[in-house]
């Protein structure tokens, strides 16, 4: 697994397009996200079908087409800087595969930022374009809104990431597996990945990677048929290392650390568990497809280079 290309860092004054690829955006909280991004200086611009609701699914933020057509205008707009995700929720897998990847790959880099069901698009950004993305805050999201530490991290990451070449846990980031490890920064939440699996963005493996995973709201047991699935593919095989995050709205974290531990100990590598990223309040953004190296017992994770050039 190599780095990506990574994408320019956001300056005073950039375009920022806020998109709506999965569920349905509450307006207020839209509202109040644009408004952080004004206060730090980004010109941030609606894509006409954010606030659309589906007209027989009410989990989507409008029809496939439309939430397509929004990403892929965004992100060919040669004055925008960067595209970011308004919430998560579902619908991604629905419209990923209506967007022109060829353009997509012809257009220039730019930055992408979201989480959750915002993985399958950070995989299909990795493998059919080359392209390092973030793995964060989004725009309109409860804690990108309310909470400063999740803010600050994510405002550095896009305007002075070389302040955030090392990222220190923000939860208790303990060594489940003790160890130091280097590779090239993946994942996001598990349910996403393991719907992945057989789909033309997917990839064969993590290897070679510093996997990070987490998610939110699932039983132990549907956990475990995730964690299972992918080990059975292989998809585990020659990964270099593992950074846990948030499980949050799951079962209590003794529980879900001795199912953790039951699958992924086996295999032999460093993982570090309570790191601070994902459905988390206060989540650190993560760069994806950058090398770094883990520091299990440490709880730090360092950037071989900044998250954005």
């Amino acid at each position: 697994m190599t780095p990506l290309t990574r994408p320019g860092r956001l300056v005073p004054g950039a375009r920022v397009a806020v998109v709506a690829p999965s569920g349905p955006v509450p307006e207020a909280r839209l509202e109040a996200g644009l408004d952080i991004l004004r206060g730090w200086d980004l010109d941030p611009v609606v894509g006409p079908h954010v606030l659309d609701r589906h007209g027989e699914f009410d989990y989507l933020a409008g029809t496939d087409t439309d939430r397509a057509a929004d990403f892929q205008a965004a992100w060919c707009d040669p004055d925008v800087d960067a595209v970011l995700c308004a919430r998560g929720g579902y619908g991604v897998q629905r419209m990923v595969d209506l967007l022109d990847w060829d353009a997509i790959r012809a257009a220039r880099p730019k930055v992408f930022l979201g989480f959750s069901d915002i993985t399958a698009l950070h995989e299909a950004f990795a493998t059919r374009v080359g392209l390092a993305t973030l793995h964060g805050p989004m725009a309109a999201g409860i804690d990108f809104i309310k909470n400063t530490r999740a803010q600050e991290h994510l405002r550095a990451t896009l305007f002075e990431p070389e302040t955030v070449r090392t990222i220190t846990s923000s939860g208790r980031g303990a060594a489940l597996v003790p160890g130091r490890a280097r590779g090239v920064l993946l994942g996001g939440c598990l349910c996403l990945l393991a719907a992945d699996l057989g789909t033309p963005h997917a990839r064969p493996s993590a290897r070679g990677g510093l996997l990070c995973l987490e998610d939110v709201g699932e039983e132990t047991y549907r956990l475990d048929r995730y964690l299972t699935q992918l080990l059975r593919a292989g998809w585990f095989d020659g990964v270099a290392g593992i950074l846990l995050g948030s499980w949050a709205e799951c079962a209590p974290y003794e529980e879900v650390r001795a199912l953790l531990a039951d699958r992924l100990g086996g295999l032999g590598v460093p993982i570090v568990e309570e790191f601070g990223f994902g459905h988390g309040e206060g989540a650190l953004t993560i760069p994806f497809g950058v090398e770094a190296e883990l520091d299990a017992d440490a709880g730090t994770l360092t950037l071989d280079e900044p998250a954005l050039a």
